[in-house]
C-alpha cells in the first residue's frame, strides 16, 4: 500500500505542516521524509525551540521550514481572512489569539495554500484538531458532515472500515420548527459514500457492508431500520458501488455464512469496507481487528474536508506519524 502512495506523491510533490513541532516524534518522522524526499515537511513553532529539540533527539532537519506564529510576515493577511471565514464570530483580537495556538495556525496555512495538508494530535485532542478543520478549511461541497474511517492491513489484506472516530451516533438534524432537513440515514449513507472512496485511494475495490445485528430483516428495531434505510439511500446516491445491508458481520466477512443468510448478494461474504451504525461497536470493531485480528490500523483519516487533515493518536509513535504522514499528503 505505502510503496503505492509513495509512488504518488513523487508524481504528485506536496507539502505537509505538522502543528507540533517541537515533538520529538514529528522531528523524527520530518528528519526521515527529508531523507527520503518525496514529501516537504513544514514544521510548525518557535525556531530556536524546534532546532533545540531536533538537536537533543538528534534529528537532521537542517533546511526544513519552521514557521513561528509569533513572527509570522503574513500574519495580519491570516487573521483578516480567518474573521471572513468566521463571518462575524470572532473578533480579529480572538482570530489573533487563536492563531497563536499551532492547531488553527497550521490549518489556516492549508487554507492560504502554504501547505497541501495537515496532521496533528501528537499532543492536541481529536476535538482540537477537528475543530479548526470544520471551521476554516470546511466541508467540501456536497458534503453535509465530516466522518472517518481506518485502513486496516494484514499482509497483503486490505480492508476499510467507518466511522470509528467522529460522529458518535447519527440523528435527524431540525430546522426551527422541527422540520427535518438531513436525515440520520442520510448521514449514515453519506459515510459510507465517503468510505468507500477513501478505500478506493488506497487500491480497495470496495465490497460495502452496512453492518447491523439484524441481516436482510432477521431483526428489527429503530436501529435497524436506520442501517436499512441508508444502505437504499447510498444506492442512489452511488449506483455503481457493491453495497448491501443490513448484515452482521458474520454475514459480512463469511461466504457461507453470507449467501445462506443473504442469497446472491455480491456483497454477503465478501465484503472488504464496513460502515458501523454508530462510534461504539466502531471505534471497538476496529480495536478487535488491530488487537485480537492481528491487523494494522491506519487512522483516522477524515473525509468530507476541503483538504486533508488528519489526527493522529497520542500515543502514537514516530513510525505511525511518519506513514500517517504518507497516508494524508497522497490525499491531497
Amino acid at each position: 500500500m505505502f510503496e503505492n502512495l509513495v509512488e504518488i506523491l513523487k508524481a504528485n510533490p506536496r507539502k505537509i505542516v505538522y502543528t507540533e513541532g517541537h515533538d520529538a516524534r514529528i522531528l523524527e518522522s520530518a528528519a526521515r521524509l527529508k531523507k527520503d524526499g518525496f514529501l516537504t515537511p513544514i514544521l510548525v513553532g518557535n525556531v530556536d525551540a524546534v532546532k533545540a529539540a531536533a538537536a537533543k533527539g538528534g534529528f537532521d532537519i537542517d533546511g526544513l521550514e519552521i514557521i513561528d506564529p509569533e513572527t509570522y510576515p503574513r500574519m495580519d493577511e491570516m487573521v483578516a481572512q480567518m474573521v471572513e471565514l468566521r463571518k462575524g464570530k470572532i473578533t480579529p483580537e480572538d482570530a489573533r489569539a487563536s492563531l497563536l495556538k499551532g492547531n488553527y495556525f497550521g490549518t489556516m496555512l492549508v487554507k492560504m495554500g502554504v501547505a497541501d495538508s495537515l496532521l496533528g494530535g501528537a499532543t492536541y485532542s481529536t476535538a482540537d484538531t477537528v475543530r479548526p478543520a470544520l471551521q476554516l478549511v470546511k466541508t467540501k461541497k456536497g458534503a453535509n458532515l465530516v466522518s472517518s474511517c481506518f485502513i486496516l492491513t494484514r499482509g497483503d489484506e486490505m480492508i476499510c472500515m467507518g466511522d470509528c472516530a467522529i460522529n458518535i451516533s447519527y440523528e435527524d438534524k431540525l430546522d426551527k420548527e422541527g422540520n427535518v432537513t438531513l436525515s440520520a440515514a442520510a448521514q449514515l449513507a453519506e459515510v459510507a459514500v465517503e468510505t468507500a472512496r477513501t478505500a478506493k485511494v488506497f487500491g480497495i475495490d470496495p465490497k460495502v457492508a452496512m453492518l447491523s445485528y439484524s441481516t436482510k430483516g432477521s431483526g428489527h428495531g429503530p436501529a435497524v431500520d436506520l442501517v436499512r434505510e441508508a444502505t437504499s439511500i447510498v444506492k442512489e446516491m452511488a449506483p455503481e458501488l457493491d453495497v448491501d445491508g443490513e448484515m452482521q458481520f458474520d454475514a459480512a466477512v463469511s461466504p457461507t455464512v453470507g449467501q445462506l443468510k443473504f442469497p446472491g448478494s455480491k456483497v454477503a461474504g465478501y465484503a472488504n469496507t464496513f460502515i458501523f451504525p454508530e462510534i461504539q461497536s466502531g471505534n471497538i470493531g476496529y480495536k478487535i481487528a488491530q488487537r485480537l485480528g492481528g491487523f494494522a490500523a491506519f487512522g483516522p483519516i477524515l473525509q468530507g474536508l476541503n483538504a486533508p487533515i488528519n489526527d493522529l493518536s497520542r500515543g502514537c509513535n514516530a513510525e505511525e506519524v511518519y506513514l500517517m504522514s504518507i497516508i494524508t499528503a497522497a490525499l491531497a
